[in-house]
């Protein structure tokens, strides 16, 4: 019995001592900073002139749909020689190599570098012209890169801790599931809408999710999608005083864009909203997809109130939350969609 607890004991250490060579086992700090952080490896010298200028311009370039201007990141630029462990472990990081010496021009991305869950890139150029010429080719992969990476560190959060009282409703009655973070709670459920808020002393977080029949190609549209919207608001989203109510704010356009979400036809919009006979407003983001199964569109409109308060990133909490979403009959939509069936949006 002895011998054989021997053997055992030797195979997991000589397991263990070959696993140390392995990358699966590879052991990584967590990420430091705060959400929206980058830090930018760079000299002074190209941090002041063209290099810095471009990676400026994109990266720190106002977010869309807020109503007061914030970058889309923070940049805290950081000489290569200064470049040590306190700034290696944060969660977003680029990496450039200005030089004649480079040997080798391009870009590089790669995951968890120095800790988890880490967005990295590196980019070398033998010039600053050079530089420029592969960051503005490369500019929507830079940006979706990082931008996806903020999105599925929050939504990595909400995976294992989440408001099961929302799950489920949404589960049972709507027929699609959606974590959100514990403290939500149901405000207001009818048929085919369901409204859930957060709310501190210091902000408000919202979703309203509802649904209706997908007739034409124009249920994708601004001028289709806001008077459903706004009729559901008014009804059922009142305001603080007798008389409010919430509404989208048409006097700046919106953002709408046409995406894919888990591989069904959607839309993306952005703005702001108000209440109607009050002061109070803020932005959203709203996100339309079709369940082409049960012949509908399902409907997440995320909103933040956070007065004096930057509001990035709890905008970008809420966007977390909204694509969330699945449908419980994504099996009988992934055979729809794989007939691949166009639809034109115009307006």
């Amino acid at each position: 019995m002895k011998r054989i607890s021997h053997l055992v004991y030797l195979v997991i250490v000589v397991a263990i001592f070959a696993g140390c060579d392995s990358d699966s086992t590879v052991m990584y700090k967590n990420i430091t900073g705060k959400a929206g952080e980058m830090v930018v490896v760079i000299s002074k010298d190209s941090w002041n002139g063209k290099p810095g200028e471009v990676l400026r311009e994109t990266l720190a370039q106002p977010h869309a749909g807020l109503p007061q201007e914030e970058p889309l990141f923070d940049l805290i630029n950081v000489p290569h020689e200064a470049f040590k462990d306190i700034f290696r472990s944060t969660r977003n990081v680029i990496q450039t190599t200005i030089s004649a010496n480079v040997d080798e021009s391009g870009i590089k991305f790669t995951d968890d570098v120095w800790a988890y869950p880490q967005a990295t890139i590196q980019i070398s150029a033998k010039n600053a012209d050079e530089f420029e010429k592969i960051f503005r080719e490369n500019k929507d992969r830079i940006l979706s890169y990082f931008v996806q990476a903020e999105k599925e560190r929050i939504t990595m959060n909400y995976n294992d801790t989440y408001e099961r009282a929302v799950f489920n409703t949404l589960n049972s009655e709507f027929d699609v599931t959606m974590k959100v973070p514990p403290g939500f709670r149901i405000m207001e459920k009818k048929k085919d809408f369901l409204w859930v808020q957060f709310d501190s002393p210091e902000i408000t977080q919202g979703i309203v999710v509802y649904s209706y029949p997908y007739v034409s190609d124009s249920a994708f549209t601004v001028d289709y999608q806001l008077p459903i919207r706004d009729s559901l608001l008014k009804k059922y989203v009142p305001g603080p005083t007798d008389g409010s109510y919430m509404a989208t704010e048409k006097r700046l356009d919106q953002i709408n864009n046409v995406i894919k979400h888990n591989g069904n036809y959607a839309s993306e919009m952005r703005g702001l909203w108000r209440v109607e006979n009050d002061f109070m407003g803020g932005p959203y983001v709203a996100l339309s997809e079709l369940d082409a199964s049960n012949q509908r569109v399902i409907n997440a409109f995320g909103f933040v109130y956070a007065p004096s308060k930057d509001k990035r990133n709890l905008l970008r909490q809420v966007e977390a939350m909204i694509y969330s979403l699945k449908l419980n009959n994504q099996a009988d939509n992934d055979k729809l969609n794989q007939q691949d069936i166009e639809i034109q949006v115009e307006g």
